[in-house]
């Protein structure tokens, strides 16, 4: 399914259904990335799985993806789909986008689930890495950069041991364009700093970590748990940055248990 949002569509795909669960995916993936989580829960609950714009069939649409843009494309999903209220989830990015909707839209937010992010906004240093980033991907196009994130994104011990899992994630990078990594990082490169935001959640929140993360290290997570009234953590063992791809089976448990919690139905 596609929906128009102001100049860009954004493509989303629905499974199951039941309470409704939205999961947002990391970049620079796409909403596969969720699916081996996602059919593990849509026996019980509606999953929506947006692709975040500049990520798989969704168009970056015209200058940086701001977080204020993709929280009113994840708006404009939810109108589409009919969506009220649900749990939200995301992952790297998709949890940077669920502060900005915390901010914008926190009446449609039963619960959240924030894997494998971070609060603070980039460092200098970080934020003249990601533009670094995108002269290169300009002047060699996406498939050296694409390549060189497995590393980084996904687990040692994943990487070791299960060779075809770090493909299959490598797999969910190939609608990524030039255009797209651009836009993308400088949208993350000027993103806000929402480590004052955590102390004003005040629904059920899931933090979940993965225990190899070097991009959003497991004191990340901690942080945000104690900034969080209430917020429960959770480590995925032996996984990395896209930790609920690496082990789904363990992912799927995390979620399952924390939505029989917080949400009713």
């Amino acid at each position: 399914m596609q929906v128009a949002s102001s100049d860009t569509q954004i493509h989303y795909e629905v499974l199951g259904k039941g309470p409704d669960l939205v999961l947002l995916h990391p970049f620079p993936a796409n909403h596969e990335l969720w699916l081996p989580v996602a059919e593990a829960l849509a026996s019980r609950y509606r999953v929506t799985l947006p692709d975040l714009r500049g990520h798989g069939a969704s168009p970056p649409g015209s200058g940086p993806a701001t977080m204020e843009k993709h929280a009113t494309d994840l708006a404009r999903i939810c109108d589409d789909a009919g969506i009220g209220k649900a749990v939200f989830g995301g992952v790297s990015i998709g949890g940077y986008v669920l502060f900005e909707f915390w901010r914008r839209h926190r009446e449609r937010v039963a619960g959240l689930m924030l894997c494998c992010t971070r609060a603070n906004a980039d460092t200098e240093e970080g934020r003249a890495a990601r533009l670094a980033s995108v002269d290169e991907v300009a002047k060699r196009g996406p498939e050296p950069f694409l390549d060189a994130q497995i590393e980084r994104l996904v687990g040692e011990t994943t990487r070791r041991n299960r060779p075809d899992i770090a493909a299959a994630a490598r797999r969910t990078m190939a609608g990524m364009t030039v255009a797209g990594i651009a836009e993308v990082q400088r949208g993350m490169a000027v993103r806000p700093d929402s480590t004052p935001t955590l102390a004003t959640i005040n629904v059920p929140t899931l933090i979940v970590a993965g225990e190899e993360d070097v991009v959003a290290p497991l004191e990340e997570a901690q942080r945000m748990h104690r900034a969080v009234a209430g917020s429960q953590l959770r480590v995925i063992p032996k996984a990395g940055h896209y930790a609920v791809f690496e082990r789904p089976e363990a992912a799927s448990e995390i979620i399952r248990e924390f939505l029989g919690g917080a949400v009713k139905g």
